[in-house]
Parts: structure tokens; C-alpha cells; sequence
């Protein structure tokens, strides 16, 4: 009943930057977490930020001082601006969320948008 789109994904250099977004619609009563997490050939998914209901943020050591994440509630989007991208930042990017609805609470993910990053 929730459904969650990303764009903003391509290519891009290393040192360039790049803004994912991620627009949630359906059955919401509030999102308690909303975030991003990446899998890349071969290698387990991994949680790359995160944003809670409170506001409070979660990194990954490896993006921090370089991502950022951000919403917008109003639209039942999140953002994640990507700077300073290096060649390991390639990977498929999946769009999360744990969100209550009228009767229960779910996770959710995107279909995800592929990163390419190149040296």
C-alpha cells in the first residue's frame, strides 16, 4: 500500500556530486524512519543514512562528512545529497522506510537507482 519511487541516480566522476530523492505515497500515518541503504556486485546491503521522526540522523563512517540526508515532510520525501563521490560509492541505492499506518507498522524499499561513480 506504500510505494516508493528514487531517482536522481547516474553517472558521475569521482569528486562530483549527486542528489537522490525518493517520493513515498499511500496509506501513511507517519514515518518513523525514512533513509538509504546501497548494495553494490557481491557485497551485502548496507545502511548509508538513515533519519528518524525526531529528526536525529545515522551515517555510515564511510559517507560521513560527505552525505547528507534530508526530507521533506510535506511532500512524504527524503533526500540524499551526495558529495565528494568516490569509485566505492558505486552501488544500487534502495530507498527505505518504516512507516505506521492505520493498523500496523511496515518497512518498505524502493526499487532502487543505480550510482556509478568513476575514477
Amino acid at each position: 500500500q506504500v510505494q516508493l519511487v528514487e531517482s536522481g541516480g547516474g553517472l558521475v566522476q569521482a569528486g562530483g556530486s549527486l542528489r537522490l530523492s525518493c517520493a513515498a505515497s499511500g496509506s501513511i500515518f507517519r514515518f518513523n524512519a525514512m533513509g538509504w541503504y546501497r548494495q553494490a556486485p557481491g557485497k551485502q546491503r548496507e545502511l548509508v543514512a538513515i533519519i528518524f521522526s525526531g529528526g536525529s540522523t545515522n551515517y555510515a563512517d564511510s559517507v560521513k562528512g560527505r552525505f547528507t540526508i534530508s526530507r521533506d515532510n510535506a511532500k512524504n520525501t527524503v533526500y540524499l545529497q551526495m558529495n565528494s563521490l568516490k569509485p566505492e560509492d558505486t552501488a544500487v541505492y534502495y530507498c527505505y522506510c518504516n512507516v505506521q499506518e492505520r493498523l500496523r507498522v511496515s518497512d518498505y524499499w524502493g526499487q532502487g537507482t543505480q550510482v556509478t561513480v568513476s575514477s
